[in-house]
C-alpha cells in the first residue's frame, strides 16, 4: 500500500513537473486588409517559418470605423492575454482593447480612451509591454495632435509623436504622456528589454524622405531614448516586432514598399543581417506583435481552426 502511494506521489510530482516545463510557441498576431475581419494568428516553432491559424478570432466592435490594425498581443504573469489594436483610421480619441485566457473565447471589447486633446487626428498602433520590475502594462502609441511639433515635409495631420499610458489592471490608466519626440514624425514603437537598465526603442521614421525602420536605446522602457540609429529596412517599411531567438533578435517588419514581409537578425542592435529569404508567413500576413503561448494553447486553436473549417 505504501509503495503505491509513493509510486502515486512520484507520477504526480512527473507530471507537474511536466506541466511546468510544457513547451512555448510563437504566436503572431495579424489582420488581413481591409482590416474590418478581425484578429488572424499564425505560429511558429523554431521563429523563421510561421503557419497559419486562420480567423478571425475576435471581430471588431468598437471605434468610428470598426476595424482591426496592428493587434498587439501581451500574456501577463497572471496567464491572460491582453490584447490592444488600432480600431479606426481617424477620429477615434483611443485605442481597442479586449482579453483572453485562451486566445479562442475573449472579454467584451472597450474602446479605451487616452487622448484629451480633442483636435487629436489619430491613435495609431498601439503596442504593449509588459514591465515586469514595476509590475505593470505600458501602452505606447502614435498620434498627430495638428500645429503642436515642427514637422518636415509631412501634412499638418500626418505629423505624428509617441505617447504612452500605463495600467496594472486594464480598468484604470495613468494619465497620458508624451513617449517620444525624436524631432521628426514617428510611429509603430516596440520596446524591447535585453536586460537591468539596458532597452532598445525600434521605431519607424515617418517623414516623407525616410519611411523606414531604426533603433534607440534606452535605460528605462520609458526612456529617454538617446542614438537613434540610421535606417536597416527598404524605404516604406512598417510594423516592426521583435522576438528573441537563441542569442539573435529577429525584427520582423512589413515591407510595404517591396510588396513582402522583411526580417533583419542582429545580435547587439547595431550591425543587421538582411534573412528575408529565410523565413516565411502566411500570405496577406500584415504586421502585429510576436508572443509566446504554451503548446496546448496553441493546440487548441488549431482544433478550433480545424472545426471552423469542417463547418
Amino acid at each position: 500500500m505504501m509503495r503505491n502511494k509513493i509510486l502515486l506521489l512520484v507520477a504526480l510530482l512527473a507530471t507537474l513537473i511536466s506541466c511546468s516545463k510544457e513547451k512555448e510557441i510563437y504566436v503572431f498576431s495579424t489582420f488581413r486588409e481591409p482590416a474590418d475581419k478581425g484578429l488572424f494568428l499564425a505560429y511558429s516553432e523554431d521563429g523563421y517559418h510561421w503557419n497559419d491559424l486562420g480567423g478571425p478570432w475576435l471581430k471588431p466592435e468598437v471605434g468610428q470605423q470598426k476595424v482591426m490594425r496592428d493587434p498587439s498581443v501581451v500574456q501577463g504573469p497572471d496567464g491572460t492575454f491582453h490584447m490592444v489594436w488600432t480600431s479606426s483610421w481617424r477620429g477615434d480619441l483611443g485605442f481597442g482593447y479586449a482579453s483572453s485566457k485562451d486566445l479562442i473565447n475573449w472579454s467584451d471589447e472597450q474602446l479605451i480612451p487616452v487622448m484629451t486633446d480633442t483636435s487629436t487626428v489619430n491613435v495609431w498602433a498601439p503596442e504593449l509591454f509588459y514591465d515586469d520590475e514595476a509590475d505593470r502594462f505600458i501602452i505606447i502609441w502614435a498620434s498627430t495632435i495638428p500645429f503642436k511639433f515642427e514637422k518636415g515635409e509631412e501634412e499638418e495631420r500626418n505629423n505624428h509623436r509617441m505617447y504612452y499610458t500605463t495600467t496594472k489592471d486594464f480598468k484604470s490608466f495613468t494619465d497620458t504622456k508624451l513617449f517620444l519626440d525624436p524631432g521628426f514624425s514617428v510611429i509603430d514603437c516596440v520596446i524591447v528589454k535585453r536586460g537591468a537598465k539596458d532597452y532598445v526603442l525600434v521605431l519607424k521614421d515617418n517623414t516623407r524622405p525616410m519611411r523606414n525602420i531604426e533603433v534607440a536605446f534606452g535605460e528605462t522602457p520609458l526612456g529617454p531614448w538617446t542614438d537613434i540609429s540610421e535606417p536597416f529596412t527598404p524605404f516604406k517599411s512598417e510594423g516592426p516586432t521583435v522576438l528573441k531567438v537563441g542569442e539573435d533578435y529577429l525584427i520582423y517588419y512589413d515591407s510595404y514598399g517591396e510588396m513582402n514581409y522583411g526580417c533583419a537578425r542582429t545580435s547587439d542592435f547595431k550591425s543587421f543581417e538582411d534573412i528575408t529569404d529565410q523565413v516565411s508567413l502566411p500570405e496577406g500576413h500584415k504586421h502585429g506583435t510576436i508572443f509566446k503561448a504554451k503548446h496546448s494553447v496553441v493546440d487548441a486553436l488549431l482544433k478550433q481552426a480545424k472545426l471552423k473549417t469542417e463547418n
